[in-house]
């Protein structure tokens, strides 16, 4: 007898539940890219990594982050003529506040969303000297010296540079009283610098790997990493009195928002101020903000005599107008060098 033959029907939406088993068990990759400045190269890395496994662990899901680098103001302007950033790591709030002022990229009040006013690491500007300190740099005021040559970026284009400039600039300031005093000697020092690179990664290989000048203006972290590197070749000095770098974090509001990634990119600027991070950013000479990472650096990160930028100058707003703007001190000072 011929065996009889069942047709079983299965509902149309459990046929489409099982067409999606594969995705269903593992979600679709995402890629995410932070848009920083230039001596976050190698931290990024280190962060980039661990948050990826973070995430997989928690979702799932694969997570690739991409990094850009540059001159702080340069990768501002890249992402205001339509770099796809989903989050931006600048060298400073003032040029995050470009993405709202030139095409509303993120809100206005982007700085109160996270911790800090949205800075979960900070670091200061230190001088860079050649081995054995040959020309006895010790302070600001050896930088206007005839004897020495000065490596610093530009601040039309970099967020470091524009840290070095106002640090500089205070420090005169209050030495020998005054805006006037202070800016003939940002000039005279000015008058030291034989070229100016777009941005801080630029001057760190001009002074270093280049062998150009005797001092290079440099972020603290960047300093490690060029004795790290370079040992045998250059020593650092910390100036008497410097200036409280902030660099600050956001998600870049329409473009998350447009990509569908607007949670992970949330998540991933959220987890700089976990613990886990909080000692990366530490490992890589940044200022932690958590009081066990700073415990843990204490060493290799000393207190310093700091002022900040809205101490000093009112904020960035106001330090942008009246020093970088064109027209500003720095054009002022550099056109007539």
């Amino acid at each position: 007898m011929t065996p009889r033959r069942f047709l079983i029907r299965f509902p149309p939406a459990l046929l489409a539940l099982a067409s999606l088993g594969p995705a269903l068990a593992q979600p679709a990759p995402l890629t995410l890219l932070n848009v920083s400045y230039d001596p976050t190269r190698e931290l990024y890395v280190d962060i980039n990594a661990a948050f990826s496994r973070h995430w997989k662990g928690k979702t799932g899901q694969d997570l690739t982050i991409k990094q850009s680098h540059g001159g702080s103001g340069k990768q501002a302007r890249a992402i205001i003529d339509g770099l796809e950033a989903d989050v931006a790591t600048l060298a400073l709030a003032g040029d995050t506040d470009a993405l709202h002022t030139n095409g509303g990229w993120i809100p206005r009040d982007w700085q109160k969303r996270l911790p800090q006013n949205s800075s979960p690491y900070t670091s200061t500007i230190v001088l860079v000297v050649r081995q054995g300190n040959p020309k006895g740099i010790k302070d600001w005021d050896d930088l206007v010296r005839p004897d020495v040559k000065v490596i610093t970026p530009n601040p039309k284009t970099s967020g470091g540079a524009r840290w070095n400039y106002l640090a500089a600039w205070e420090f005169a300031k209050r030495k020998y009283g005054g805006d006037d005093k202070a800016q003939a000697f940002v000039k005279k020092l000015y008058g030291n610098v034989p070229v100016l690179d777009t941005g801080a990664r630029g001057s760190s290989v001009t002074f270093a790997q280049r062998n150009q000048g005797d001092v290079f203006i440099s972020w603290e972290n960047e300093a490690y990493l060029l004795e790290k590197e370079f040992g045998s070749k250059v020593d650092f000095v910390y100036p008497s009195l410097s200036i409280l770098a902030e660099p600050a974090v956001t998600v870049v509001d329409r473009n998350v928002d447009r990509k569908g990634t607007r949670a992970v990119a949330e998540a991933y600027l959220q987890y700089l101020y976990t613990e886990e991070a909080q000692d990366i950013i530490g490992k890589h000479f940044y200022r932690p903000r958590s009081e066990k990472a700073q415990a843990k650096y204490a060493s290799q990160l000393p207190k310093l005599n700091l002022f900040t930028i809205d101490q000093a100058f009112g904020g960035w707003t106001q330090a942008a107008k009246v020093h970088f703007a064109d027209g500003g001190t720095f054009d002022q000072i550099y056109t007539a060098k």
